[in-house]
């Protein structure tokens, strides 16, 4: 296993030139590059990663494998996107639940592009009936809710629990709940805003775990509602 020294300088201003430059052609030319100073760094720091996952929880997957691991491709969909770009222009880590390889269960989520480093766990878009457990979890447990939301404050890691919501409270719910905020959400997700110079040293892996762990409180909450292990 390749020893994780710190994202490599290249690894940004790859994606900085992939950004101007966004074409096959162009992608084509400096594959080995992408594969030497992105795909590289990354197994390595998920390999890093996960051989210390298993003091915060034995439930998240961290697989190094480059393809069908945890590493997001770098090539997008463009199916449906008046966007035809073939390319991502950051890089992405998700580290799933063992609960299957939805990638709409809780999970813990790492992001990286030029000027733009965060990382942090909770769950993306889950479907109709795991939303729907959540919110009922969270307006018939306001204590541990109230609990659960004072624990990430206090980390001083996060800017509050984030996530797209509805303009109005869902069709059920209160719209007089304390948390009608909370029960608006579609996403619920926590992240820790860090640096490109963070992010090229080998520390990059504690503080990974640190923001992760801090997430605890939250990924705890969202997969007892869904009825995951954590």
């Amino acid at each position: 296993m390749t020893e994780f020294n710190g994202l490599p300088k290249d690894f940004f201003a790859f994606f900085n030139e992939l950004h101007f430059n966004n074409q096959k052609p162009w992608f084509e030319a400096n594959k080995g590059r992408y594969k030497a100073s992105v795909v590289e760094p990354l197994s390595a720091l998920i390999s890093e990663i996960g051989a210390r996952m298993p003091k915060l929880t034995k439930h998240i997957v961290c697989d190094p494998r480059p393809n069908g691991g945890s590493m997001f491709r770098i090539y997008r969909d463009t199916r449906f996107s008046k966007d035809k770009s073939p390319y991502k222009t950051n890089a992405g880590l998700h580290f799933r639940s063992t609960w299957g390889k939805d990638a709409h269960a809780p999970g813990f989520y790492m992001h990286f592009a030029p000027k733009e480093v965060f990382f942090g766990g909770g769950i993306w878009m889950p479907g109709p009936d795991a939303l729907s457990h959540i919110r009922r979890a969270i307006a018939e447990n306001t204590k541990e809710w109230t609990k659960t939301k004072a624990a990430l404050s206090a980390t001083q890691l996060f800017n509050g629990i984030e996530g797209e919501a509805l303009s109005r409270p869902p069709k059920g719910f209160d719209a007089g709940d304390p948390h009608v905020d909370d029960l608006k959400r579609k996403s619920f997700y926590v992240m820790h805003a860090s640096t490109e110079k963070a992010a090229q040293s080998p520390n990059l892996v504690q503080d990974a775990m640190s923001a992760f762990t801090a997430a605890k409180p939250l990924m705890t909450f969202l997969s007892k509602a869904v009825g995951t292990p954590f």
